[in-house]
């Protein structure tokens, strides 16, 4: 199954700026396990996130029933790209 493409559907939308999002699929210890890193603007990813966390809530529970029909765990993680520059300042 193509969860990226899962959660581009449904993510798209939410995002002002689509061509700077990055969704990968990131290597797992188990076979059934799977983690999926969601990187976008800093922006972007607090709309992702949602007030008290019910936008990532909201997306973590359709992509975990995704899985469950493959028999697998998904784990969606959220980082911003602004975290990566502040360092360089």
């Amino acid at each position: 199954m193509d969860y990226e493409k899962i959660i581009h559907a449904f993510v798209d939308p939410f995002i002002e700026n689509p061509d700077s999002l990055m969704i990968r699929e990131m290597p797992s210890e188990s076979e059934k396990e799977i983690i999926i890193l969601v990187v976008a603007n800093q922006n972007d990813t607090a709309r992702l996130i949602g007030r008290k966390g019910v936008v990532a809530d909201a997306l973590r529970e359709v992509i975990s029933i995704a899985g469950k029909l493959e028999n697998k765990r998904i784990h969606l993680k959220f980082e911003s790209f602004d975290e990566e520059n502040k360092d360089e300042d």
